[in-house]
């Protein structure tokens, strides 16, 4: 995890929102995991104050407002908070709530760690190989949002604009996105991926990028992200050409590795050779397509955490979606939230509580009872309800 946050107050208050679909079960079974957690870790010395904020559907049919200023204060205010999944229509109404939590709080690191938890089902034949955390940045590229609809007027200035003035060769009718990547936006992202490889001890970070194609853009967050790799960790860092030259592909004690990789072969290699990545940091777009790849390659959302973080505060997140079909019939996975607890805990230097969740987690999926994602996919293992598994990995905290 990144940079600890200082929680020494005996009842800190951590709002959450408990989401829409399926988050208020996944919820409800997170929470007493966490509680659980946290009294075994403290014996009673301390606890958690959650305290809910509204947004989404919640929110809304309340207040007729999707995203209360209020409940962003909140954060602010407490430093800290964790959500369950919002929806967002597709193609029509409002933007993603999640994109405008983070852009409002300016999260700009989407962090999302993926390790295999054996016996879930994977595709791929050795998923215990891939232990990869992904640092994403969250507020450029394409989920700036930034974009017109075909038949705006908007679209039509700016396609003649571009035709006429710039040289481009836009067709008439076309839909326009802008697709913004800074010097500061990459920078301060590959700071908190390279602190987050020497804080654990990790060998390497690659860089993700499409540079081959786009190349300012794309290509600037590869020569941004090596440039703050030398201008603020030249002694502790080493090139691929240092490497294979100066250190004979002999790995330094104590050094880790800055590389890039081009998208497309990111994706194969995190397939063929999962073993040679330990962090990647990539741009927004890039970033949301490895970390779902990624999560499948060892068994799916359903136990992929995640968290959003900047500078003065951190909203941590299961990483899935709302899942409305599922509500209310106890069929949900609630071990995205409750790992992304883990990582709340990590952050807020109780590191105690959140290594008491992730074993009893880890008990649990090997425990032969499992929620509907999971047992129905392994014979022999019995279907339990959302809250009962959230029940039983309390139950194996000790």
């Amino acid at each position: 995890m990144p940079e600890k946050v200082n929680f020494d107050l005996d009842c800190p208050v951590i709002p959450f929102i408990s989401g829409d679909g399926i988050g208020l079960e996944i919820w409800e079974a997170s929470r007493e995991v966490f509680d659980k957690a946290v009294e075994i870790a403290f014996q009673g010395e301390k606890k958690v104050e959650f305290k809910e904020i509204l947004a989404g559907e919640k929110s809304f049919k309340k207040n007729r407002v999707w995203l209360p200023d209020d409940s962003l204060e909140k954060i602010k205010e407490c430093k800290i908070a964790i959500k369950g999944p919002l929806t967002t229509p597709v193609g029509k109404g409002m933007r993603s709530l999640n994109v405008r939590i983070r852009q409002e709080l300016d999260l700009y690191a989407c962090i999302r760690p993926v390790k295999y938890y054996p016996p879930v089902p994977s595709p791929v034949k050795y998923p215990e190989k891939v232990d990869i955390t992904v640092f994403r940045e969250n507020t450029e590229d394409l989920y700036a949002g930034i974009e017109w609809d075909a038949a705006s007027e908007e679209a039509k200035k700016l396609t003649e604009f571009m035709n006429k003035e710039l040289g481009a060769t836009l067709k008439e009718n076309s839909s326009i996105g802008i697709k913004p990547i800074s010097a500061h936006g990459s920078k301060r992202l590959v700071v908190k991926a390279i602190e987050h490889a020497l804080v654990n001890s990790l060998k390497s970070v690659t860089l993700m990028h499409k540079g081959n194609i786009m190349k300012y853009t794309e290509g600037g967050f590869r020569k941004w992200g090596y440039e703050v790799a030398q201008e603020k960790y030249g002694d502790k860092i080493i090139t691929e050409d240092e490497f294979y030259g100066k250190y004979k592909s002999e790995m330094p004690e104590g050094k880790v590795l800055i590389k890039d990789r081009i998208a497309d072969m990111v994706f194969a290699e995190v397939l063929l050779r999962p073993e040679d990545f330990d962090v990647i940091a990539c741009t927004n777009l890039n970033g949301d397509y490895i970390s779902d790849a990624l999560a499948a390659q060892v068994g799916g959302l359903g136990i992929a955490p995640g968290a959003n973080i900047g500078d003065d505060c951190a909203v941590f997140e299961a990483t899935h979606g709302t899942a409305p079909d599922n509500a209310g019939k106890g069929l949900a996975n609630p071990c995205s939230l409750i790992l992304s607890g883990a990582m709340m805990f990590d952050y807020m230097g109780w590191n105690r509580v959140a290594d008491l969740i992730r074993t009893g987690t880890s008990k649990a999926l090997k425990s032969g009872k499992l929620t509907h994602d999971l047992a129905s996919q392994i014979q022999g293992v019995k279907q339990v309800t959302c809250f009962d598994f959230g029940r039983q990995i309390a139950s194996l905290i000790s």
